[in-house]
């Protein structure tokens, strides 16, 4: 049997009342135009602290006895279970500490001492921190709160399935993207209690991802490296305890690369307008990936929104250019005067917008009396790129290359 259940889950919302949002569900449009059926998201972006670990880490907070309240928590976290415990600890009025990772988003860092924890910046990775994290809690006593590996937290984080099947009760699949897996666990317990014939489906970065591996060995694996974009889901080993709640109960886990979660992080922002982490937005870049895939009516969940501002600008520009919406190329042409504003005029009239310009008359390359400008325009796809070098070519202008900028 998986180790949490629906009625622990049912107990834990119970604890819950009055102290975490139930979040609304967002129906998609272009979602649901891929995918051929309803897509709702379910907003967990706009839960309090940014993300659906507060569910998580108030009930583990909450049935802490005197004794261990009064020797305070620790919690080692990327950010987002951080701002949780940190919220958490203050409403109960029990004193948190906090390790994260030396690369720590400045807003979620900012965020956690706000809410009254003190912060350490300790490892390269969540990895590193939890190890710190441990080792302080055997050091002074303080009750150590894991990010994910604990009945009380995939209790917690499941409530966010009780809620999807009161919102929509005729669900047919549910994505969930997946670090350690507790929110994973924790939401295939509360649905497929009631409804086990609903889908439901993990989702992890490439980069980051520990499930497929160890689900392969029957066994939690370590992951030797990671690297990705989505820094709330970058755990490198599942977790002992949601090893086989998972295992038990989630149908699939997917796995998407960082350029769909670009492009999925931009359509949050574009289409739905949500701001959403790149952790957030994995299950909308697994359906973006395979929208024939899933049975309708689809929930995404989308698990936070707490990312920081340089990041997201690097996102949005990778996923405008994953999703072809830029287009590099050079163009040889006469020196003659006005060529280069005629270029420049023609993009413009075909609806492109120039982003940056280089025009040179020196290189082995040119012939004498011609000129070499390099372009880098902001297109609406990859119809209109080909439309441009066509218009382009179409006037006498030679298109000598187009060098991985769409």
């Amino acid at each position: 049997m998986p180790p949490v259940s629906a009625d622990d889950i049912r107990a834990a919302r119970e604890l819950l009342a009055g102290v975490v949002t139930t979040t609304p569900v967002a129906r998609s449009r272009a979602l649901a135009e891929r995918c051929g059926g309803p897509v709702w998201l379910k907003c967990e972006n706009l839960q309090r602290t940014g993300s659906f670990k507060i569910r998580g880490a108030y009930t583990r907070l909450r049935r802490l006895d005197a004794s261990q309240r009064a020797a305070g928590v620790v919690a080692a976290s990327a950010g987002n279970h951080a701002q949780g415990v940190a919220l958490a600890a203050q409403l109960l009025g029990i004193e948190a500490t906090v390790f994260m990772p030396e690369g720590a988003a400045i807003p979620k860092v900012g965020a956690t001492r706000g809410y009254g924890a003190r912060v350490h910046l300790v490892g390269e990775t969540i990895d590193g921190s939890i190890a710190a994290a441990i080792e302080f809690a055997e050091r002074t006593g303080a009750v150590f709160v894991h990010p994910f590996d604990h009945p009380d937290i995939i209790s917690g984080q499941g409530t966010v399935g009780l809620e999807i099947l009161e919102q929509v009760p005729d669900v047919a699949t549910v994505l969930v993207c997946t670090g350690g897996g507790g929110l994973l666990g924790g939401v295939a317990a509360a649905v497929k209690a009631q409804r086990p014939e609903v889908r439901v489906v993990g989702v992890q970065a490439e980069g980051a991802a520990a499930w497929p591996g160890s689900m392969a060995a029957g066994a939690p694996t370590s992951l030797p490296s990671m690297r990705t974009i989505a820094d709330g889901i970058a755990v490198g080993r599942p977790g002992d305890l949601t090893f086989p709640q998972v295992t038990a109960l989630v149908d699939e886990i997917l796995t998407v690369d960082e350029d769909a979660l670009s492009r999925a992080l931009l359509l949050c922002l574009e289409r739905a307008k949500m701001l959403v982490e790149p952790a957030g937005a994995a299950g909308v870049a697994a359906l973006m990936e395979h929208p024939e895939r899933f049975a309708t009516p689809v929930v995404v969940v989308l698990s936070g929104g707490n990312v920081d501002p340089l990041v997201l600008l690097h996102v949005i520009q990778h996923g405008m250019a994953a999703a072809e919406r830029y287009l590099s190329l050079r163009v040889r042409m006469a020196d003659r005067p006005g060529a280069l504003a005629g270029v420049l005029t023609l993009m413009g009239t075909r609806g492109a917008n120039v982003l940056d310009v280089a025009h040179t008359r020196i290189t082995g390359a040119l012939e004498l009396g011609d000129v070499e400008v390099a372009l880098t325009l902001e297109t609406r796809g990859p119809e209109h790129s080909a439309e441009l070098v066509s218009a382009l070519r179409s006037a006498g202008h030679v298109v000598a290359d187009m060098p991985g900028g769409r």
